[in-house]
């Protein structure tokens, strides 16, 4: 029988699926910018107890007995006083509380637990009696509710299409894939979508929809499809986040993003005021994956110079340093030149897994019709 038969071609079929199932084995095993839930392993809640047994308080030392007093000598016969004494003495009205102003009230925030708790305000006011000029204001006055200080204000980019090169390594395998992402507006409603693939495996998306407010994006519906979609829903009217993965639900706060939006509602504060976040300091914000929300704290590094295969650009560095064992960091570059948008994300896992995503071109695009 001639070599070239049928027998010959098993080999490479063989071969042929033993790549194919190596690179789905990356892609889903890739701490990818479509992926970045925390890989903690299932650990049973311990709980400490200890036994506190009351101390009961020390018997108090018996008071020494008192001296007699000496018998007072008897009062004199009190003389008649004159009329003018036996008038009332003068009433001293009590001393008057002063108003405090409105500067002199403070506002105190507590901040996010690690768990999802809502940011909650508290008026400290000082004891005593309400001033006249505190009665007559509302009982309804606007409180403003900044981020970490920063009031927040944004200026959206154009629609756009950005294209990357995408490297990484999974439990010390090298790969690479392509990545795309479409921005579009119409000045009222947003959607962003983010799409990484890989040759002979299909692609992976991350999608992200709602709408423009004059703080920045606010997102109604966040997705990840990678074979099956899990979606996470913002409903502002319950001021919840809820999931399509049978998750509990977690609160809204305010200014909160999600996995794909967040990239952009940097950029969008830094596009209305450059100086907003100047190295050293850090905005945290709720971040919702297709499973839970947490907050994310930002912190700005300051300046940097990327060579990239797009091209030179100077670019603002971000970062978001992991909380826990397990989770992800996050390293982030913005261009101004590009209308704060990122130019460069690179994730990095505790096992050292990481990918990295570079801009290579862009193209312009219409917005939404």
């Amino acid at each position: 029988m001639s070599a070239t038969g049928p027998l010959a071609w098993r080999p490479l079929a063989a071969l042929t699926a033993m790549v194919v199932a190596a690179h789905l084995w990356l892609l889903q095993e890739a701490p990818t910018a479509l992926n970045l839930g925390e890989k903690a392993p299932a650990r049973a809640p311990t709980i400490n107890t200890r036994t506190l047994t009351p101390v009961a308080p020390a018997p108090a030392p018996e008071a020494a007995p008192a001296a007699p007093r000496p018998a007072p000598p008897p009062a004199p016969k009190p003389a008649r006083p004159s009329p003018a004494a036996e008038t009332s003495p003068p009433h001293h009205a009590a001393e008057p509380v002063p108003a405090l102003s409105g500067g002199e009230m403070a506002t105190l925030a507590t901040e996010s637990s690690a768990n999802g708790t809502p940011t909650s305000a508290v008026t400290a006011t000082p004891p005593g009696p309400v001033p006249a000029s505190a009665a007559a204001a509302p009982a309804s006055a606007p409180v403003p509710t900044p981020e970490n200080g920063v009031t927040l204000s944004a200026t959206v980019p154009p629609p756009v299409r950005l294209l990357y090169n995408v490297t990484g390594q999974a439990r010390h395998m090298d790969y690479s894939a392509r990545a795309e992402v479409l921005w579009r507006h119409d000045g009222h409603r947003y959607e962003a979508r983010l799409e990484i693939s890989a040759f002979l495996i299909g692609s992976r998306t991350q999608t992200s929809e709602g709408d423009i407010t004059p703080q920045g994006l606010a997102p109604r519906r966040y997705a990840d499809k990678w074979r099956s979609e899990q979606a996470a829903h913002f409903n502002r009217e319950r001021q919840r986040v809820s999931f399509s993965a049978n998750t509990p639900e977690a609160p809204l706060l305010s200014g909160a993003q999600d996995r794909l939006s967040l990239f952009v509602q940097l950029g969008a504060l830094l596009a209305a005021d450059p100086k907003r976040l100047p190295a050293g300091t850090s905005l945290t914000l709720q971040t919702v994956g297709p499973r839970e929300a947490e907050p994310w704290l930002i912190k700005a590094e300051g300046e940097e110079r990327l060579n990239l295969p797009g091209g030179d650009f100077n670019t603002l560095k971000f970062t978001r340093a992991p909380r826990r064992e397990f989770d992800t960091r996050l390293d982030l570059w913005l261009a101004p030149s590009m209308h704060y948008l990122p130019v460069r994300i690179r994730l990095t896992q505790a096992n050292g897994d990481f990918v990295d995503q570079q801009l290579r071109s862009t193209e312009p695009l219409d917005g939404l019709k």
